[in-house]
C-alpha cells in the first residue's frame, strides 16, 4: 500500500480524527513534529511577529533547557517569576497591565505570546481554576496562550489533577500533545485548537526542519 508524503497519508488522518474526537474539537489544526525543541521553536515562531516576545516563567523550559532555541529565531523570552514553577496569573497580569500602559512600550519587546508547561519543569501541576484564570488574562490582552505538553500524559494521569484533555484544548490556543518524552519512538502532536494555525505553517514548519517526508511515522505513533 502506497502512503503520501509530509503528513497526507492516511495514519495521520486517522491519528487527527482520533485527537479531534479525544479533545472534542473538531476545529482544530493539527500537525506532527517530531521533538519538544522543535516543536516549540515552531510554534514560537509562527505565532509572534519580528518584533515580538513570548512571556514564560524564569524556569520556565524554552528558558533553561533549549540552548536558546527561542532566541535563535530572534525572539525575546521575557521573563517573570516563577512560584513552584508555575505561572501566577496575578504576576502575568500585572505585568502585561504595566506594558500596556507604559508609555514607552513602543520601545520595547511586544509581548505576543504566553507560555507554560504542564507539568512544570518542577513537575507541579496547574489547576483547571488556575489555567482558567492565565487564559482568561490572555483572552482580555488578546494574546494567545501556549501550552508546552512535552510530558502532558504524566500531568493528565497524575493523582489530584482536575484538568481533562477537552478542558485544555478550550483554555488555550495552541498547545501539543507529547509523545517522545512519554514512551513513543518520536512525535509530537501540535494542537491549534480553533481554526486558528497560521494559515502558512506547514511553509514555516518546512522553514524550520520540522517536516519529515515519511510523514506517516510520526502519525503511526499517535494511530495506534
Amino acid at each position: 500500500m502506497l502512503s503520501l508524503p509530509y503528513g497526507d497519508d492516511e495514519f495521520c488522518e486517522q491519528a487527527k480524527r482520533k485527537i479531534m474526537e479525544a479533545c472534542d474539537d473538531y476545529d482544530a489544526n493539527i500537525f506532527f513534529l517530531t521533538g519538544g525543541t522543535q516543536t516549540n521553536a515552531t510554534v514560537i515562531d509562527s505565532l509572534l511577529y519580528q518584533y515580538e516576545g513570548v512571556i514564560a516563567v524564569d524556569t520556565g523550559h524554552i528558558n533553561v533547557h533549549e540552548a536558546g532555541a527561542i532566541e535563535f529565531t530572534e525572539h525575546k523570552i521575557i521573563t517573570i517569576p516563577n512560584k513552584g514553577g508555575k505561572m501566577e496569573a496575578a504576576a502575568l497580569n500585572k505585568y502585561l497591565n504595566d506594558f500596556m500602559h507604559d508609555g514607552n512600550k513602543a520601545h520595547g519587546v511586544y509581548p505576543g505570546l504566553v507560555y507554560i508547561t504542564f507539568p512544570t519543569e518542577f513537575g507541579t501541576l496547574y489547576s483547571a481554576d488556575e489555567l482558567d484564570e492565565i487564559y482568561g488574562i490572555c483572552r482580555r490582552f488578546d494574546i494567545p496562550l501556549y501550552v508546552d505538553g512535552a510530558r502532558l500524559g504524566y500531568g493528565l494521569a497524575a493523582d489530584g489533577n482536575d484538568i481533562t484533555l477537552p478542558y485544555l484544548a478550550h483554555h488555550c490556543d495552541v498547545f501539543y500533545i507529547g509523545g517522545t518524552k512519554i514512551g513513543a519512538l518520536c512525535g509530537e502532536a501540535v494542537v491549534f485548537t480553533h481554526n486558528n494555525a497560521n494559515r502558512h505553517f506547514f511553509s514555516i514548519q518546512k522553514q524550520h526542519g520540522a517536516v519529515m517526508a515519511k510523514g506517516r511515522l510520526l502519525g503511526i505513533q499517535f494511530d495506534t
